[in-house]
């Protein structure tokens, strides 16, 4: 493995992967706050510090920026989740210097000016406002608002019109201080690049940020439950989950097979047995979300109202059986997607980049892909039957739907159905948030 890692004294990883046969570098800053690192009162800063990011500096201005990376042909974006915000960039190796030095002056000098910031403002606002109006990314904020009530990991990455609109330079520069420290900062880059050469520039850069550690993240305790918005929709929009394992956990992999087999592609079984032999509904997949010390397993489905009394017991009927019944031809065809798309992503150098600064993160250390792919290959029955036992006997179902809700059952029903299966139809039913 051609990687190389080095700390620097103020606790910020630099990690490399020098790439024979390619001209372009992927690099970028990586920092371990997201949208779970905020408070009340903070809700949705981390997304409109990073769209801040680009609108100007003490030295070059908004479309200065932009200019300076289309002049040589790069790409340069940014992003914020629940557990981390990224500013990344592809350029060509000549190159490298010019975009070390922009990522530099974006984190020590944005002027955070007062028109810019009130642009931005409104452009978020429109961003919350079309997720509103999406359907199924509307049910994706309101799906980890069930599965961790009335914490911060469960809240929209968004944020929300009065909170955005309360922010001023003030906050954003408090924030930046309190939360961008050295020692939950990666700088990561894989390409045709030199790693004493990125070492150095990071240093010249970064290497004055506080080396005291930011503040600890809250702890994040799955809840379970339901959140339902009756919508006039063609389509019903559902979630249905249950408590997932973090990234650091044994059973990670296991369960990230499960929902593979489960719902992973035209072989899986929900796509079969639904899509396929029912004709209940045009999509339906299964997930697993594993964040540093939780995660959730789900599944999603869009359908006609008049079909949802058939297809929630269908789904939830098929998700016990495969904790009884799952073979190992399953686990093999879980396997080898999981190992293909992992060997496949690693001819990006993007994807090369993000995965590195994700492990260290994490992990405080890079994992090789042969690790990775053999504690892939250990998954077998056994453990795809452990984990599916844990997330169905860990806690409260989480449920989430828009649309046409009237026969959407309720989470008891959902535990009842799940602790003795092949019942009737569901007879009790949810109208309104709950």
């Amino acid at each position: 493995m051609s990687v190389e890692v080095t700390k620097l004294a103020n606790g910020l990883t630099v990690v490399t992967d020098h790439m024979d046969h390619v001209d372009s570098v992927s690099l970028g800053l990586w920092v371990g706050r997201g949208s779970r690192s905020e408070s009340e009162a903070e809700h949705g800063i981390s997304h409109l510090l990073e769209h801040m990011a680009f609108k100007g500096t003490r030295r070059r201005t908004a479309r200065g920026i932009a200019e300076e990376i289309e002049a040589v042909g790069g790409e340069l974006d940014a992003a914020t989740s629940v557990e981390t915000t990224a500013y990344y960039a592809r350029v060509l190796r000549e190159d490298v210097p010019l975009l070390v030095d922009i990522l530099g002056d974006i984190m020590r000098n944005s002027a955070f000016d007062s028109e810019e910031l009130a642009r931005e403002k409104h452009v978020i606002l429109q961003e919350i406002g079309a997720a509103r109006d999406t359907p199924d990314d509307y049910l994706f904020d309101l799906f980890p608002q069930a599965a961790w009530r009335s914490q911060p990991i469960g809240r929209p990455i968004l944020g929300t019109p009065e909170t955005v609109m309360g922010f001023d330079a003030q906050a954003l520069r408090g924030h930046l201080a309190n939360h961008y420290r050295a020692p939950e900062m990666v700088f990561s880059a894989a390409g045709a690049i030199a790693h004493d050469d990125i070492v150095r520039r990071v240093q010249e850069q970064f290497g004055d940020f506080s080396a005291e550690p930011g503040p600890r993240v809250p702890a994040a305790t799955y809840s379970g439950g339901s959140m339902i918005e009756p919508r006039d929709l063609v389509e019903t929009q559902i979630v249905l989950g249950f408590p997932g394992v973090g990234m650091r956990d044994h059973d990670y992999f296991a369960a990230q097979a499960l929902a593979t087999l489960l719902g992973g592609g035209m072989s899986s079984r929900l796509f079969q047995e639904v899509r396929e032999q029912r004709g209940l509904c045009y999509s339906i997949y299964a997930f697993h979300w594993g964040f540093s010390d939780t995660g959730v397993f789900g599944v999603h489905a869009a359908t006609g109202p008049e079909d949802v009394t058939e297809l929630m017991p269908v789904v939830i009927d098929e998700i016990v059986r495969v904790h009884d019944d799952v073979t190992e031809a399953e686990v093999a065809r879980a396997r080898a997607q999981l190992r293909a798309g992992l060997l496949m992503a690693r001819e990006r150098s993007s994807a090369r980049a993000s995965q590195m600064a994700r492990h260290v993160l994490t992990h405080d250390r890079v994992i090789a892909p042969d690790e990775l792919v053999g504690l892939i290959d250990a998954v077998d029955v056994a453990t795809v039957r452990k984990v599916a036992g844990r997330l169905l006997s860990g806690g409260q179902p989480t449920l989430a739907a828009v649309g046409s809700v009237d026969q959407v059952p309720d989470v008891d029903w959902i535990a009842e159905r799940i602790a003795a299966p092949s019942r009737e139809a569901p007879q009790r039913r949810l109208g309104t948030t709950g």
